[in-house]
């Protein structure tokens, strides 16, 4: 009995689970079911059924990638709207930036039903923004942005993104106990509460605006020592005549005026006087400003709810392109998405090893450039000499012929 209703659990479990987009980009027909924007103002880039020039698996690493560069992109595609509420939502993609991206972003966009896609820009109001984003040294990070009364907020704390050239996961999962995970290539690289990490509500405690520091309030820790005395011999000059100076046998007063010598640090100087500190007898510590309840601070235990998400698109700028998404993955199984992203050391290992290999076939060839380059130089030079001699035995025999 006790067994069967363990089965009948875990029935439930699967029956429960679902998933409501997924897309893999296993063939051509990808572009039957995405829609490029049409925004006016923007010249779009257009993106490629490709698995790019390195790869573990040629048919199964295809993706859609980007393929023109300084670009805009927008592009996206609608499925069955759907509410998270009281279940998690799992967003997770993969990102190769093979081309070694300089500045561009790799994230995702979800939206409600209300998109024009063949209008969606960069304006275009979105529930979640989630994904890598890269601009030169200083901006390496993932976005991890939710949408709340109409605001987007974006997380305050910085997480790192991949910077290589291999493919990676990224995985966002919210709960609806308001917490939330992010992580790469299955490895959790950031958690915490939605109320804590987003500005999404006022703070539960202000500073009391009746309150300020007492004005006998003495917070300096150390006091200069009322007996301490300046020596005597303190006060010396910063600045000396150089002893060792003495006037240019040809300097003349008249001509040059009065021969002064230069100045050189005074190794007795011992700069400004300063007397002793004492501990303070009346110190009381840094003033804390007291906090009270804040007054417009409203509790809500559903930060993580999206009552509608139908569409997925990418809204990207791009100055290299080359880019590739696939497996895109939209669930509230979290196992499901752990299971879809654990091949990823796999794709990594084959990326590196038919990387490695068209690197060395590479190094080669421009050996093998570099050293012809340099016996056709040789080849020039022995000529030069040539024609430098013959030029010169030509000059000789001219002028033993007017002798």
């Amino acid at each position: 009995m006790y067994c069967k209703a363990i089965v009948a659990l875990f029935t439930i479990a699967l029956v429960s689970a679902e998933v409501f987009f997924e897309e893999k980009f296993e063939n051509e027909n990808w572009k039957d079911e995405w829609v490029y924007s049409k925004h006016p103002g923007k010249e779009f880039g257009k993106f490629i059924h490709s698995s790019g020039s390195f790869f573990n698996d040629a048919q199964a690493d295809k993706g859609i990638q980007t393929s023109q560069d300084a670009r805009f992109y927008a592009l996206s595609r609608k499925f069955d709207g759907f509410s998270n509420e009281d279940k998690p939502l799992v967003v997770q993609f993969s990102v190769k930036h093979e081309q070694n991206i300089d500045c561009g972003g790799g994230y995702v966009k979800l939206f409600d039903c209300s998109l024009d896609q063949t209008d969606m820009h960069g304006e275009s109001p979105y529930e979640i923004m989630f994904g890598p984003d890269i601009c030169g040294p200083g901006t390496k990070k993932v976005h991890v942005i939710l949408s709340y009364k109409g605001k987007n907020h974006l997380i305050n704390k910085d997480i790192r993104c991949k910077d290589d050239v291999y493919t990676h996961f990224y995985t966002l999962i919210v709960k609806p106990d308001n917490t939330y995970e992010v992580l790469i290539d299955n490895e959790k690289v950031e958690s915490g509460n939605l109320e804590d990490d987003w500005d999404f509500l006022a703070p539960k405690k202000i500073k009391d605006p009746n309150a300020s520091k007492p004005e006998n309030w003495d917070d300096k820790a150390t006091i200069p020592d009322p007996d301490d005395k300046k020596p005597e011999d303190w006060d010396k000059p910063q600045h000396i005549p150089d002893p060792d100076a003495t006037k240019p046998e040809d300097w003349d007063d008249e001509m040059d005026g009065e021969w002064e010598p230069p100045m050189v640090d005074n190794p007795e100087y011992k700069g400004e006087w300063q007397p002793k500190q004492l501990d303070n007898p009346n110190y009381k510590g840094a003033w804390e400003h007291p906090e009270i309840d804040n007054p417009e601070y409203s509790p809500d235990d559903k930060i993580y709810l999206r009552n509608e998400i139908c569409t997925l698109g990418f809204d990207l700028w791009q100055v290299k392109s080359g880019t590739i998404f696939d497996n895109v993955l939209i669930t509230d199984d979290i196992e499901l998405a752990a299971k879809t992203a654990a091949g990823v050391k796999d794709t990594q290992a084959g990326e590196k090893k038919m990387k490695e290999l068209q690197d060395e076939v590479q190094r080669k060839k421009d050996e093998e450039e570099s050293k012809k380059n340099a016996d056709n130089q040789d080849e020039d030079d022995d000529d030069d000499d040539e024609e430098n001699a013959d030029a010169k035995s030509e000059s000789d025999d001219n002028g033993h012929d007017e002798l």
